[in-house]
């Protein structure tokens, strides 16, 4: 059996978790750069605040509800995640982490009497430790796990949180319930087509007179999907690997066209790059810049402007990799001077183990850099924030808008809650 647990209106539920205050009333979290809403609480929801709406179109309507709002705190948010995830491992360790407020976990070779009584105690566990909602969708296979997830998110009073799919009867009344675009992994363009062809539900989806067109449309993807809400496991746990690239993209305030400003951020976002490689002990050799303009005359219309670079050998190195994303962003920016830039990035990919890559015998970089790096992560390890970094960088490492972002709580001496006892 599986199960996904969910915690529900994640962003907000932390913003909840250290201001108790906020319990019941509508509550809103906003993008980078304070700009779309990517996250509600119930009450936002009901009161009609679309998800994805830019926040100056429905500032008027926050105000009048007196929604609450907040920048993204991702700090805070990714660290109850963690403990969230370290919660589900005491119940079973096969768990799957399948994004910031979802986990899969599977009970093969565990004995458990009743699963709804289980998934009860996850569910009081992470409430009494954390004060995280979550809710419970226990199944044979990880896409019905989802599908009781929904069930047991909609009807709370009836389920407690917890809903299991444990017999072929509640199977197809959960399939027969379920839209066809609330099913894992049919996106939009693939809803319309199934409803060209009245597939409206999921119990429509896996009728043996549509599986010719599933295939030819979706392929083996589409056909394991139909196996699994027929109750045949065929997707299990996945387990956590090393990325292939990395990506560190981030918008500006403001349209920008200084090149100081620019080689500032792309020298921090390739920095971040090299930080990450060495986290997960891996080296790039090829690395790409990108600049993107923004014309909101025509529409928001968008132009890309890139530069990619493979070097000679693979590095990790910050220095290495900095100073070969600042002499990619100097000919993007001498070739099309003048344009103004909403948002940069660095990628790295073509990656390998930092034990297995390959030497160059006429051209490599100063073996210096290895101790030299070990120093600074030691050092950013034990003060945190980045203190020690490349002059390049600047002093404003993101420089993102952030006017409603919380304190970071649980990750900052500094912001820690303060309790006053009388």
């Amino acid at each position: 059996m599986y199960a996904l647990v969910d915690c529900n209106n994640f962003y907000a539920s932390c913003e909840r978790l250290f201001q108790p205050h906020l319990v019941g009333k509508p509550v809103a979290i906003l993008s980078n750069n304070d700009g779309c809403i990517i996250s509600r609480s119930d009450e936002a929801r009901a009161l009609g605040i679309p998800m994805g709406a830019p926040e100056f179109k429905v500032r008027d309507l926050l105000r009048e509800h007196q929604v609450q709002v907040f920048s993204s705190n991702y700090a805070l948010y990714g660290d109850l995640s963690g403990r969230v995830m370290e919660i589900l491992k005491q119940f079973t360790p096969n768990v799957e982490v399948y994004s910031i407020d979802e986990a899969f976990m599977n009970f093969d070779g565990m004995t458990i009497p009743n699963y709804h009584d289980y998934g009860l105690q996850m569910k009081t566990r992470i409430r009494k430790w954390l004060s995280i909602p979550v809710c419970v969708g226990v199944a044979p296979t990880k896409a019905l796990s989802k599908v009781a997830n929904k069930i047991a998110r909609k009807f709370p009073d009836k389920t407690q949180g917890v809903y299991v799919i444990d017999t072929d009867e509640k199977r197809i009344k959960a399939l027969k319930w379920t839209k066809i675009e609330d099913v894992w992994g049919i996106g939009h363009r693939m809803k319309k087509k199934m409803k060209v062809r009245n597939i409206t539900t999921a119990f429509d989806f896996i009728d043996p007179m549509h599986t010719a067109w599933i295939k030819s449309q979706m392929g083996v993807v589409g056909l394991r999907l139909k196996s699994e809400l027929e109750g045949k496991s065929v997707l299990g746990l996945e387990e956590v690997s090393d990325k292939k690239s990395i990506a560190i993209t981030r918008s500006f305030p403001k349209q920008l066209s200084d090149y100081d400003a620019l080689r500032e951020r792309v020298s921090t976002f390739a920095s971040v790059c090299a930080e990450k490689l060495r986290r997960q002990h891996s080296c790039c050799q090829t690395i790409i810049v990108m600049l993107n303009t923004m014309d909101f005359d025509e529409g928001r219309k968008s132009r890309y402007y890139q530069q990619i670079v493979t070097l000679p050998f693979a590095t990790n190195s910050t220095l290495t990799i900095v100073d070969t994303a600042v002499k990619m962003l100097q000919k993007i920016h001498a070739e099309n001077d003048g344009l103004l830039y909403k948002k940069a990035g660095v990628i790295v990919t073509q990656l390998c183990p930092e034990n297995e890559k390959q030497f160059d015998m006429f051209a490599d970089e100063n073996p210096k850099h290895l101790f030299l790096m070990k120093a600074m992560d030691a050092i950013n390890e034990k003060i945190g924030d980045r203190k020690v970094k490349l002059g390049a960088q600047g002093k404003q490492t993101w420089n993102m808008r952030q006017n409603m972002l919380s304190p970071k709580y649980t990750t900052r001496f500094d912001q820690i809650l303060t309790i006053r006892c009388q």
